[in-house]
């Protein structure tokens, strides 16, 4: 530690060894695990192709008929996608062919139609064509019996697919993780409500739910607590009731008289994992377990929330899906777009805009203001600069690590 401070990476350690394993698979049907994680290896159960087809429009034939052109070849048929031609292509003959059409037993060739002209039921070939051209083989994507996507792959478009082709209606994925938000403090209200003089809008729950989605979870909103042990104990067993892997706190995690979340959560028996990290903005980040649910308290400041959210919240909510990357580097390398100074013992990370940087690494530049109120900034970033701690002071045009937001 550092002043007492546990480092960044430690702290992610120690959230992620509190999702060892996935949670428990579900079946689902296709249509729906568009972003969800495979909770077994798929397998195909198909071929594909599961036979020889045309890779274009043309005539079937033997590549030996046409080897010397013009060659005159009688067309005894049609072979359409879904309408096969059941007969044999024989020597001297051929049969017109479309696009993903199977193949007539006998050729071994395609003669695309723009080299071919048809007079009556007989087609000149205008040049030759070596064996097996424009032809698809059986299995040339895949064959039955082949794993093709692995256990923690998440489920994009292609996958979806992929899938579909392999013949899975439905698939095997890791249940969504259930996310509850708790944001807690007098002084806040939720949007279009009336605010008193002292109030401020509740705002870092949209985003913390946003990053929390994006990463897999479902999200259940479990409204603002007030500063009061009664409040807060409700909220924790509403989020029991809503049978929360996780559950989110916002707020309310400091040291000061009204910061009553850490105590009121050990008083329903909560045990601490680790509270205060070494990072700028978000030092007063607390984690720990309360039976199967695991706590995430963040701290009050938007910016500080929402960038805990990112480094931490979205990656255990991976971990519980079933991706083995969870923990993964995300950073990518930049070249600084100002002068900074040296750093303390915190690890800082800066708001900043990415630019191209034309061929070379793309330019990222810190906002000159850094305040973790500011959601403004937060909204114009699109990456956060990472500043280790004890960093020395970097001039513009120096290497640089950043996250994007």
């Amino acid at each position: 530690m550092s002043n007492g401070l546990l480092p960044v990476a430690d702290a992610l350690a120690r959230i992620l060894a509190s999702a060892p394993h996935p949670l428990e698979a579900e079946s689902v049907a296709l249509a729906a695990a568009l972003g969800r994680t495979l909770a077994q290896d798929l397998t195909a159960l198909r071929t594909q192709p599961p036979f020889a087809v045309s890779a274009m429009d043309g005539y079937a034939l033997r590549a030996q008929d046409i080897m010397t052109s013009p060659a005159t070849l009688d067309v005894i048929g049609t072979s359409a996608a879904g309408h096969g031609f059941t007969g044999e292509v024989g020597s001297g003959q051929a049969v017109r062919i479309f696009t993903g059409a199977p193949m007539p037993a006998g050729a071994d060739t395609v003669l695309i139609q723009e080299n071919a002209k048809l007079e009556g039921a007989r087609v000149t070939a205008l040049n030759s064509e070596p064996f097996g051209r424009h032809v698809r083989a059986a299995g040339l994507d895949f064959r039955s019996g082949e794993t093709l996507l692995a256990r923690g792959r998440r489920l994009g478009a292609a996958e979806l697919a992929l899938a579909a082709a392999m013949n899975h209606a439905r698939v095997a994925v890791t249940r969504k993780p259930r996310v509850a938000l708790l944001a807690t403090g007098d002084e806040l209200v939720a949007p279009g409500s009336p605010i008193g003089a002292d109030q401020i809008v509740a705002s870092n729950t949209f985003a913390i739910a946003a990053y929390a989605q994006a990463a897999g979870a479902d999200v259940v909103d479990l409204g603002i607590a007030a500063d009061t042990f009664v409040a807060l104990e409700a909220g924790v067993r509403a989020a029991r009731a809503a049978r929360a892997d996780v559950l989110v706190t916002v707020g309310g995690a400091s040291v000061g008289d009204h910061d009553l979340v850490q105590t009121a959560l050990t008083r329903e028996g909560m045990e601490l994992g680790f509270w205060k990290i070494a990072m700028r903005p978000g030092k007063p980040l607390m984690h720990g377990r309360l039976g199967d649910m695991r706590i995430l308290g963040l701290p009050g400041n938007p910016v500080s929330a929402i960038v805990c959210a990112i480094l931490f919240l979205a990656p255990l909510v991976r971990a519980l899906s079933g991706d083995p990357d969870a923990g993964r580097d995300l950073s990518l390398p930049a070249i600084l777009g100002a002068d900074l100074k040296a750093n303390d013992s915190r690890q800082d990370y800066l708001r900043a805009s990415l630019a191209r940087g034309g061929d070379s690494l793309p330019i990222a530049t810190p906002f000159s203001r850094q305040d973790s109120s500011m959601l403004r900034i937060l909204a114009q970033a699109e990456c956060l600069v990472i500043r280790a701690p004890f960093a020395s002071a970097a001039k513009q045009g120096e290497a640089c690590r950043a996250v994007r937001i």
